[in-house]
């Protein structure tokens, strides 16, 4: 039987949506202590399903290859203080492609999508990610984004951050931003361009509005 077309969108929205993190009862914590720093997330570990054994500052996703308009995201990771370079950090990203889905390929089916990645930060805590921009999902309203998870050598469980969202979205209305609880540290990036290249920054502060960090 054929479905109408607004069922068909609405499904489509439907597995996008299971793609996005959210606060969730974590069944398998890694922490040693039983607790969960940063509350748990759905698909935490997705993150490491294909992680590379080298990680290195830098990486390009599958979309820098890919239509849509090029995006670099630079960022550095700083200690809870927001001064001190934090080194050793894996900042894993996953987003949508450039119609708003979380596009898969031969390699890359897990909800994430083939737009993702890995940055492991140096002794500066610089990071680097060549990508593209992200679009809302199809038929909502909801603001683009792309969505990090942090794992850091001295704490027991990944967390997620606030995603990275765009100052110039139209969609990133005063509502959207009341929402917005700086885990990690501000997520709203202002877009710079150089030709036909977007970039934006999203620094991180580890620690930052994440419950349960260690002191």
């Amino acid at each position: 039987m054929k479905l109408p077309k607004r069922n068909i969108v609405g499904i489509m929205v439907m597995l996008t949506l299971s793609a996005c993190t959210g606060q969730t009862n974590r069944s398998q914590p890694q922490n040693k202590s039983n607790i969960i720093v940063g509350g748990g997330c759905d698909g935490c570990e997705i993150m490491y399903h294909g992680m590379p054994l080298k990680l290195t500052p830098v990486d390009t996703s599958a979309g820098w290859r890919s239509n849509g308009q090029k995006l670099i995201v630079d960022g550095t990771a700083f200690k809870l203080d927001g001064k001190t370079p934090a080194t050793d950090v894996i900042v894993y990203y996953w987003q949508t492609d450039h119609t708003g889905l979380y596009s898969k390929s031969k390699t890359e089916n897990t909800i994430h999508g083939q737009m993702r990645g890995w940055v492991k930060t140096g002794k500066d805590g610089k990071f680097k990610i060549y990508t593209i921009r992200p679009a809302s999902y199809p038929q909502s309203t909801i603001p683009a984004h792309i969505h990090f998870s942090i794992k850091e050598p001295n704490v027991g469980n990944e967390y997620y951050i606030d995603d990275l969202l765009f100052e110039d979205d139209p969609f990133l209305t005063a509502n959207e931003r009341t929402r917005v609880q700086e885990r990690g540290g501000n997520g709203i990036g202002k877009i710079a361009k150089n030709g036909d290249i977007q970039y934006v920054r999203r620094d991180i502060i580890l620690g930052k509005n994440i419950t349960d960090y260690p002191k």
